[in-house]
């Protein structure tokens, strides 16, 4: 434990852990709900009905809220490529460092830019142009999501040029963009965070239910989220599928820790699936399993037996292969079994919603699955982040694979000062927590206002030659005849 405080390289990783984990839970949902919210604004301006209006207000400042943090949280990431990891961005900073230019000048500009019209812009821009706003501010975010994630893809999948004395040298930008890794990648974000931020607002809006408050109006939401989670749950478990069976073909040594699989499965055999395991590094074995026999060959290829082999850990020294296999091993369990109940959820929820049982009336009477929903609601964030330690724990002793070692990346610093910036991040995020935590249960105990009025611009033109009303309204009664006339 003791050797943890004076390893540079072992604070370093803790310390991009700590900021990673932390920064993603605010756009997780930002990505998501800004989606939900451009969904809701267009039922508004198609239907009239006040009611999304008041939605899009709602939902809206729980989006501030962690746009906010997630802007204050992910600053200490961006220094910390040039501080902790300055061999790491020397390396490949001519396009890793350019791609998060992309992503920083591109999406996040964007998206920032426009969330101004969208917060503060309800009464003095037109609704088409508000709109317009929310869509920006929605695909800003999500355009966020595709730079880091091919700038991340590239590490697993590293393409588009070579390495040249140590330095990557990029011969085609746009190859090393669409390396094996980014298409799957990107998809499989996007639909986690769609589905974290569905989840939320549904296990918000079950709140509300199951406590009898805007009933009526909060099964409205429970529904849209419905409509919506019906599509993105399954294809979020055939993108996951599709992402692992890439890790099958380019980092068999990945999943031979997510598997926990020590010895090799040669080609022309059936592999069984291990479901729960004790991995034991030191001995090179597991401990205890249970196996589900066949399995993994279905898993992998929808066949009995394997065309390819699976190979197992032992195949690599272990200078080599990732560590901490246990917590690869229950990170991608986790997340599996999470999207699995969260996809049932919404079979079970549609059940009922055919059955009439979410109708104003008799959703309140609907207790178990209300709970069941609040349950649901922060499970989207467990899954991605325990996706995210798969992918980058099970991507070690690599930093870009197989190319550049972690080791080698990280800045020769003295390991109290990295200990002493790991202390000042975790408290600073700490505060950040308590503070999101406190504002946005404040905004869920206050509740929509139900009495606000929808713009007046609503009922009139987009393109209009005629001066607003207000304005006219301050004009002298001459001037207001003359502009009659």
């Amino acid at each position: 434990m003791f050797d943890l405080f004076s390893d540079t390289v072992a604070l370093s990783r803790l310390q991009f852990a700590l900021t990673a984990i932390f920064h993603m839970l605010w756009p997780v949902l930002t990505t998501g709900m800004g989606i939900y919210l451009v969904i809701i604004e267009g039922l508004w301006l198609k239907t009239k009905n006040l009611d999304y209006y008041h939605h899009a207000r709602f939902w809206s400042k729980l989006y501030v809220l962690n746009f906010g943090i997630g802007v204050a949280s992910g600053l200490p990431m961006a220094f910390q490529f040039g501080l902790n990891w300055a061999p790491f961005s020397e390396s490949v900073g001519d396009f890793f460092g350019t791609v998060l230019g992309f992503e920083a000048t591109m999406a996040f500009m964007l998206e920032a830019s426009f969330l101004g019209i969208m917060l503060f812009g309800w009464e003095r821009v037109p609704p088409l142009i508000h709109w317009l706003s929310t869509i920006l501010v929605a695909f800003g975010a999500n355009l966020s999501t595709f730079w880091i994630l091919s700038a991340n893809s590239w590490l697993q999948t590293p393409a588009g040029g070579e390495f040249v004395n140590g330095k990557f040298v990029v011969q085609d930008y746009f190859q090393a963009i669409a390396n094996p890794f980014m298409v799957n990648s990107f998809l499989h974000m996007f639909f986690a965070t769609l589905e974290t931020s569905l989840f939320v607002i549904g296990g918000i809006s079950a709140w509300y239910v199951l406590n009898q408050r805007h009933a009526e109006f909060f099964s409205r939401s429970l529904k849209v989220v419905l409509a919506l989670a019906i599509a993105v749950a399954p294809l979020q478990i055939f993108v996951g599928h599709l992402s692992a069976e890439q890790v099958y073909h380019y980092q068999p040594a990945k999943l031979a820790a997510m598997e926990a699989q020590w010895e090799t499965i040669p080609a022309g055999q059936a592999a069984d699936w291990s479901l729960v395991a004790l991995p034991s590094e030191k001995n090179e074995q597991n401990l205890w399993e249970i196996k589900i026999p066949g399995a993994l060959s279905y898993l992998l290829e929808l066949k009995p037996t394997l065309d390819e082999p699976v190979k197992g850990l032992k195949e690599w020294e272990p200078a080599n292969r990732p560590h901490l296999v246990g917590l690869i091993y229950y990170s991608f369990r986790i997340m599996v079994g999470i999207g699995l109940f969260l996809a049932g959820l919404v079979l079970m929820s549609v059940v009922q919603w055919l059955r009439g049982k979410l109708s104003a009336i008799a959703i309140t009477e609907q207790k178990w699955l209300m709970r069941a929903w609040i349950f649901a609601a922060p499970l989207g964030y467990i899954a991605v982040e325990t996706g995210w330690i798969v992918r980058c724990v099970g991507r070690q002793p690599w930093i870009v694979y197989g190319e550049l070692r972690t080791v080698d990346s990280a800045s020769h610093l003295p390991a109290g000062e990295v200990l002493f910036s790991l202390l000042g991040l975790s408290s600073i995020y700490t505060v950040f927590l308590i503070a999101a935590l406190y504002f946005g249960s404040r905004i869920i105990r206050r509740g929509p206002n139900l009495e606000l009025p929808a713009p007046q611009a609503i009922s009139q033109p987009i393109l209009s030659l005629q001066p607003a009303q207000h304005e006219r309204d301050r004009r002298p009664a001459e001037a207001q005849q003359e502009t009659q006339v």
